[in-house]
Parts: C-alpha cells; structure tokens; sequence
C-alpha cells in the first residue's frame, strides 16, 4: 500500500475480472485462512450469493490506473506490504497474513508493483 492510502489492482486479475476505471467495488472482508480484505466488481457480487455479501465491509470506486482507497477499518497501515492473490473468480483478495502469504514472502519470483 502506498503513502496516500491506496493499492493498484495487478494488470493481470485487473483484466481477468473485468475491472473498469470509475467503475463501483464492492470490499469483502478476508478469507478464512488470510487476513486482509477482497474487492470486486459491483455487478459481479451483487448478483452472488448472500453469504458473501454479508462479508461486505464497504464500497468505493477504481480509480483511473486501477487503483483504490484501502477499506477504512482494515488496521492496514501506509506502506504494508499486500499479496494479491486470486481466488473464486468473484474478487482479489489482498492478504496481509496467513499461511499463502507466509509461503509469498520466502519466494522471489513474485511481481512486485510501485507504491502509491
């Protein structure tokens, strides 16, 4: 996360999902096993299931590079270090623990993207 509170959504689940800038997300909370928050797009996840969007923690908009405003609550700080992982096709997930991102952290192969 960069110092102005905002993460860019990587190139590649930015198009795999269909993401648009000025588009609406919707925030999830985390998965079960990795903390941090999800985000998606509004069109897709108001048509998924209810349980997922009970997980809802806000909404906001993608702003022209693909970037966003992190979820106000999260406890994310400016400059954390964010692991955008893919998951069921409905959101990004953006770990900021847990046991893949534990995994991440002992790998160099992984993308890394500027701050923000």
């Amino acid at each position: 996360m960069g110092a102005v509170g905002e993460v860019r959504i990587p190139t590649a689940a930015f198009s795999e999902h269909g993401f648009q800038a000025g588009e609406p997300i919707i925030y999830l909370c985390g998965s079960l096993r990795s903390d941090g928050f999800s985000v998606g797009r509004q069109e897709k996840l108001g048509g998924s299931s209810i349980p997922r969007l009970r997980r809802s923690i806000g909404r906001s908009i993608i702003h022209d590079e693909g970037q966003f405003a992190v979820p106000p609550g999260t406890g994310i700080q400016p400059g954390q270090r964010l692991l955008a992982v893919r998951g069921s096709g409905y959101a990004v997930l953006f770990a900021t623990g847990g046991p893949i991102y534990e995994e991440a952290l002992k790998r160099s192969d992984i993308e890394t993207f500027p701050v923000l």
